[in-house]
């Protein structure tokens, strides 16, 4: 049998974008020829990876040139400033193409649940994330008013939140932040950031090179403190970290360099402070955020902790919660309420009695949850792309309504549904108008360092 697709993804991150690029390849091996639509809801494409990722980490951000290089390639068609479920609507999705891919992640923050997480100066740490790397749906201006602040997780986005924070201004210069958010960070009072996690210091959830990356920033101290590193003694699930993986023994030694002298006097003008072993129950303040009352936990040695009945107030005058992401649901498309995913089997997504929808598929966070690093995608989309492979050859992708054709004009008829609408859709050739836009806006900027790009 010779396929012959039309396939929507909708989620120009990398899981959509490695999807799209399996996809094809596959249908190539098979002889067969496929006409892939990728739809983003923002204007540019690549997701978190333009989006989520801090500006100081040109390392992830570079993967971006592998995702060009595939969208470049032109078999993958480009529509972006269309949200699916708005603009254009799922089942009309499924009537032009055999099939439809949702690649959509995880952008929200997870819920902390505690007395006075919404008084004002209490943010959701994506929140803050979206504003400094620019995101067109976030207001240019942050409240960054605060001299001390609190950041309650103890994973990658907690530090990155933390870092940027803490960081100098001038020393963000040499990457693609976003003039407005250089000059906001630029006014903020902030001398001391504060991470707080749960647990110990050997069950950090942040990776070596993260928390490596804090003992590089200038003119910022690293704190930690001693009763956090008493309290992990006799942990046996500790222990048993240290000697068995590679990534605790790097992670500890590195904390445990920055452990300092009883005498120790701070040097530097902004000190970033490492907490362990505090519970967050309770944001304090009246008409705005004034402190967190943490409990003090400890380990039982299995990786998890209890409560100690020990209170401790901190006084801060903003929060910062990085306890996760979550996906949000999509009119048309079942959804998991408690997981916050999109029900699947292998990809295959599935109603509310189990059975797989024709034709529909996810990758990605909204498949799997927000766990992994951005290479996981690869893998996963691997997966949901084998399979719908394997449906078309079985003859299941039957959607309603018309029936899809790589036809050039069904395509094109897509196109004229947003048209007669009156959607602004983006391409990838205004893509590559605005990426030339930013890059000249790096040549042309005058200053201490050289440039790439600004974003805008």
């Amino acid at each position: 049998m010779t396929l012959s697709l039309r396939v929507a993804i909708v989620g120009a991150g990398p899981a959509g974008i490695y999807a799209g690029n399996i996809l094809r390849r596959q249908v190539d091996e098979a002889g067969g020829e496929v006409a892939i639509d990728l739809f983003e809801s923002l204007p540019a494409p690549y997701g978190l990876i333009r989006y989520g990722v801090a500006p100081d980490h040109p390392r992830i951000k570079g993967i971006v040139n592998s995702l060009h290089e595939m969208l470049d390639e032109g078999t993958i068609r480009l529509i972006g400033n269309v949200e699916v479920g708005r603009d254009v609507t799922v089942d009309e999705l499924r009537e032009r193409y055999d099939a439809v891919i949702f690649a959509t992640g995880a952008l929200k923050d997870a819920p902390l649940e505690i007395p006075g997480i919404d008084l004002p100066g209490s943010y959701g740490a994506a929140d803050l994330v979206a504003w400094y790397d620019g995101h067109p749906d976030v207001p240019r201006d942050w409240p960054l008013e605060a001299e001390s602040i609190a950041v309650i997780g103890n994973g990658n986005v907690a530090l990155d939140v933390a870092r940027v924070l803490a960081k100098h201004p001038a020393d963000l210069l040499s990457t693609d932040i976003p003039a407005n958010v250089h000059a906001g960070l630029l006014a903020s009072p902030v001398t001391d950031v504060h991470v707080f996690g749960r647990r110990g210091p050997s069950q950090v959830k942040f990776t070596p090179i993260e928390l490596r990356e804090l003992g590089e920033v200038p003119d910022v101290d690293i704190v930690v403190y001693d009763d956090d590193f008493a309290r992990a003694e006799g942990d046996e699930h500790a222990a048993h970290l240290l000697a068995t993986n590679n990534q605790v023994k790097v992670m500890t030694r590195t904390l445990n360099g920055w452990r300092k002298p009883s005498d120790w006097e701070p040097t530097a003008s902004r000190r970033l402070h490492l907490h362990f072993f505090h519970s967050p129950v309770e944001v304090l303040g009246t008409d705005a955020v004034e402190g967190v009352r943490f409990e003090r936990t400890r380990p039982v040695g299995d990786g998890s902790v209890v409560g100690t009945g020990e209170f401790v107030d901190v006084p801060v005058q903003a929060v910062y919660r990085a306890v996760g992401y979550a996906s949000s649901p999509i009119a048309g498309v079942p959804f998991d309420e408690s997981a916050r995913v999109i029900p699947n089997d292998g990809g295959r997504v599935t109603d509310a009695s189990g059975a797989p929808v024709a034709g529909v598929y996810a990758t990605g966070w909204i498949k799997r949850g927000p766990v992994g690093l951005i290479g996981h995608t690869k893998g996963d989309a691997l997966e949901t792309i084998t399979n719908l492979v394997a449906d078309a050859r079985a003859g299941v992708l039957a959607s309603p309504g018309v029936a899809p054709t790589v036809d050039a004009a069904e395509g094109d008829e897509v196109l004229e549904l947003l048209e007669a609408r009156g959607i602004r859709f983006t391409t990838w050739a205004g893509w590559l108008a605005l990426d030339a836009h930013e890059r000249s806006l790096g040549e042309a900027f005058e200053g201490p360092v050289a440039r790439e790009r600004v974003k805008v």
